[in-house]
């Protein structure tokens, strides 16, 4: 069971900042100013890690030491970045397989589709720097020790990372309940970017409007929706079977 690692403490936050170790998010006390906060809050944008103000009591869940306002929760793997991740795959002679997650905010679910995402030979996940999960040590466990050996690339804006993974080459796939095609209709070769959206709202207009196509599972039941985490297994491993089919030239769309 892989537990979480924080370091608190004005003083040891910057000390890891400036040694560039791996973290994930930083929490600092409502309200606080002093010089030191404004540098750990300068390097923290500058290094994409995201800074949350919360108040002292949840400070306090993390730790009884003398954290002065400031708690760091370091990073259980160190993220790619993803511009750098798919031109290396292609001249690899890769076509990229890549899981994008628009706003998952559920840990669980996280690590499932890891889980399956690395299963199903996916290159990455992408997730955003806010608003959304993040490799910790409970997403960790709940990928059964996926998400250590997936690369996942945590970016600004999704929609941002979207238009570059499609004006890199990669046909972008939205899982879309409302769709009128069917995921078993659309050819799914080649490279491809699976866009998978949150819980309780599926993937935000402004991601939807960047598809290459939209594609729903069929259902019989009365529940009205998969779980995210399902949904995503179930199109991974068509992608797989389209693959392997296509590799042995019984595949033709």
């Amino acid at each position: 069971m892989i537990k979480e690692k924080i370091i608190f403490g004005i003083h040891s936050v910057q000390e890891a900042l400036d040694a560039g170790q791996e973290i994930d998010k930083i929490y600092l006390r409502r309200g606080i100013v002093s010089e030191e906060i404004r540098t750990i809050k300068s390097a923290a944008r500058r290094l994409r890690i995201p800074v949350m103000e919360v108040p002292q009591e949840r400070l306090n869940r993390f730790t009884r030491g003398a954290h002065q306002g400031c708690v760091a929760v370091m990073a259980q793997v160190s993220y790619t970045r993803l511009e750098m991740l798919v031109p290396h795959l292609y001249e690899e002679g890769f076509e990229p397989l890549i899981v994008v997650l628009d706003g998952i905010t559920d840990t669980r679910n996280f690590g499932a589709i890891a889980r399956s995402a690395e299963c199903a030979g996916a290159h990455a996940l992408v997730i955003p720097e806010r608003g959304s999960v993040s490799v910790t040590a409970d997403a960790v466990n709940a990928s059964a020790g996926a998400l250590m050996r997936i690369p996942v690339c945590r970016v600004p804006s999704i929609v941002g990372a979207v238009g570059y993974l499609k004006d890199s080459g990669l046909s972008v796939v939205v899982a879309n309940e409302k769709a009128s095609q069917r995921y078993y209709e659309t050819n799914l070769t080649g490279p491809l970017a699976l866009v998978l959206g949150n819980e309780h709202e599926g993937v935000s207009e402004q991601v939807a409007r960047l598809s290459s196509v939209q594609v729903a599972i069929p259902q019989r039941g009365t529940i009205g929706s998969l779980n995210v985490s399902v949904a995503g297994g179930i199109l991974l491993f068509e992608v797989l079977r389209q693959q392997e089919l296509r590799d042995k030239n019984e595949y033709h769309y």
